[in-house]
């Protein structure tokens, strides 16, 4: 039995003892895990942390909202669209062209964008998170585990759409497209996304292009966009120039560079760092202006949103963001999620969360600042797991992931810092609200314009039923699957669990799961014939039944409905299973349809599928 008193001590500290599983059976939190999360929150702050934060005993993790000084700065919704539509969701790195490096790119996006608002009539492309990795090899293969959250990847720029790229001499330009060609040539293939790779030869291509001296109005845009950066963008590019020397983990760097101070100094004081940390500051101007017109290209085409980014969990615990704010995070533990119906072992992201307490201190003013940055060149935001808001899962160090506990933040300051970015910006903001949910910040969420997120296969009556479409929500963008979640064609297959159980992550049978996953299927083809969206009768093909399921996202009242691009082309493989590693190539997985052949971007508007499926999820 727990201590009383450590419970007292933990619920007083925003913890809470027990929580209801997926199977809505009540669990309670081990002792061991209260008293790691108390010994975590209650740990001094780094020497670089203001005297305020480090001084101030625990308090309550919700302050009262008048308090929070982003409560009388910013609108308190977000803007809900007035019209239902729809728009690919994609993962851009799978997204190639027969001008790609073998990685899709803004251009890519661009593209997209234009083709699909102007010939199928979508609203919107949702893309994975683009945050920024490691400056050097090996660069990390998941956008949900990035060194920065607030800067995107330079192996998203398209090399040739560089300005200064046109005015280096022709030797120059014939020696960058020497680096392209072997890229190139891997479009075609279905081989895995070679991410070290990929930078290694645009590395070389923009030191080439740095050297190029700015023209005077560009001068000034650069310095115009150092400026509005500020402080954020010399963490990031001093953390670049330590990286490059130490290793792209902080943690493991000498003593006094850990401190953000003393690095920067170092930075400041050492030329050859100076002008590394240059270079990455160049590198991230030339991502916002490829961004924006990413964006401008969206709108002009007559996209009603655009472009929507995706905003990850958090943060590599030894990246630029954990150095830069170490008084804001809470070292010894990691966010994750408890066992599900899909994960059933938990997960564990192995990223460090908020510091309630400190967070707090501080108006919440870092998440707005985040928020507004990912605002910056987008027609929305995506946040993932946005119930984080309200509370974490947090898995001490050392222990699984199914014994964590959960954590409170203040919820009103942090839908405050959200909703009012997003009508700031006048863009839409979607919250990843699936899993384990209380539904009181669900509905808080929804009273300030955050659209959820409905997924088909889990979206069931109490009953346990498929939902009715009447019964969907009409404040979420609905969608079949996520990036989590195998395609349809893993679905119908039963591909899912067969490779879950080869890679150990069922706890029960794998027949048993095998049962369970067909007669989902079942019980939604059996829907999709009831509402006359499947002939009855025959089994339907992988065709039929993709287009089928996003005609019955169309039903319901959702006003915005994502289509996998995966999805639309028959891919098979998953490109991410959560709770693996090295055991599965997640993130690494390029565009391919049902036979396992590469799609280009050009051959898009002539795959029949990808036609139907368009036709089918438009909203009507």
């Amino acid at each position: 039995m727990t201590d009383p008193e450590l419970i007292r001590r933990a619920e007083a500290a925003g913890i809470t003892t027990s929580y209801e599983n997926w199977q809505h059976q009540r669990v309670d939190v081990p002792p061991q895990t209260l008293e790691a999360i108390l010994a975590a929150l209650t740990q001094p702050s780094p020497p670089s942390t203001t005297p305020a934060a480090s001084t101030t005993p625990l308090a309550s993790t919700t302050p009262p909202a008048s308090t929070t000084p982003l409560a009388s700065t910013i609108p308190d919704e977000a803007p809900v669209p007035g019209e239902r539509g729809w728009g690919f969701t994609v993962q851009l790195y799978s997204v190639r062209s027969q001008n790609s490096w073998g990685h899709g790119d803004l251009s890519d996006l661009a593209e997209l964008a234009r083709w699909s608002a102007t010939h199928l009539g979508a609203g919107f492309v949702l893309v994975n998170p683009l945050h920024a990795a490691e400056p050097v090899p090996p660069v990390s293969a998941s956008p949900y585990l990035p060194m920065t959250r607030r800067y995107a990847s330079p192996l998203y720029l398209r090399v040739e759409d560089i300005p200064e790229y046109a005015q280096l001499p022709q030797t120059e330009r014939d020696q960058i497209q020497r680096l392209a060609a072997p890229l190139r040539a891997t479009n075609t293939s279905a081989a895995l996304i070679d991410r070290d790779a990929v930078w290694t030869a645009k590395r070389a291509a923009l030191e080439l292009i740095y050297q190029v001296p700015l023209s005077q109005p560009r001068q000034a845009a650069f310095d115009a966009y150092r400026e509005r950066e500020a402080d954020e963008l010399t963490y990031w590019a001093s953390w670049c120039a330590l990286a490059e020397e130490h290793g792209p983990d902080w943690r493991a760097w000498p003593a006094p560079l850990t401190d953000r101070h003393q690095g920067l100094d170092h930075v400041a004081s050492t030329p050859s760092l100076s002008q590394a940390a240059g270079f990455h500051a160049w590198l991230q101007w030339l991502v916002a202006e490829q961004l924006a017109a990413a964006q401008r290209t969206a709108e002009n085409a007559g996209m009603a949103h655009g472009i929507i980014h995706d905003l990850a969990v958090g943060v590599h615990p030894g990246g630029a963001d954990a150095w830069a704010h170490q008084d804001l995070l809470v070292r010894g533990v990691s966010v994750g999620a408890p066992p599900d119906s899909f994960n059933q072992l938990g997960q564990d992201w192995m990223q460090p969360p908020w510091h309630p307490q400190r967070l707090a201190q501080t108006g919440y003013r870092p998440l707005a600042e985040l928020f507004a940055a990912a605002f910056g060149n987008a027609g929305g935001l995506r946040v993932d797991h946005v119930m984080g808001l309200a509370r974490l899962w947090w898995v001490p160090a050392g222990m699984t992931a199914d014994r964590g506990a959960y954590v409170r933040y203040d919820l009103p300051a942090a839908v405050a810092a959200l909703a009012g970015q997003a009508g700031r910006a006048g863009a839409v903001a979607i919250g990843e609200d699936l899993g384990t949910v209380e539904e009181s910040a669900r509905n808080y969420l929804a009273e300030h314009g955050v659209l959820g997120t409905t997924m088909l296969w889990f979206a069931e009556e109490p009953d346990g039923a498929p939902l009715r479409p009447e019964h969907w929500r009409r404040g979420c963008m609905a969608t079949v699957g996520t990036h989590d979640v195998p395609p349809i064609a893993g679905f119908l297959s039963g591909d899912q669990v067969r490779e879950r159980a080869r890679l150990h992550l069922l706890t029960g049978p794998e027949s048993e799961e095998l049962k369970l996953s067909e007669a989902l299927v079942s019980a939604w083809r059996d829907t999709l014939v009831a509402h006359g969206l499947l002939a009855p009768g025959q089994p339907p093909s992988l065709d039929q039944f993709t287009v089928a399921l996003y005609g019955f996202l169309a039903l319901t009242p959702a006003v915005l409905v994502g289509v996998s691009l995966a999805d639309a082309v028959g891919d098979t493989r998953s490109q991410n299973i959560p709770g693996t590693s090295d055991q599965y190539p997640n993130w690494r997985i390029p565009l391919c349809d049902q036979a396992g052949r590469a799609v280009l971007l050009e051959e898009l508007p002539a795959l029949p599928l990808v036609q139907a499926t368009a036709r089918a999820a438009n909203p009507r």
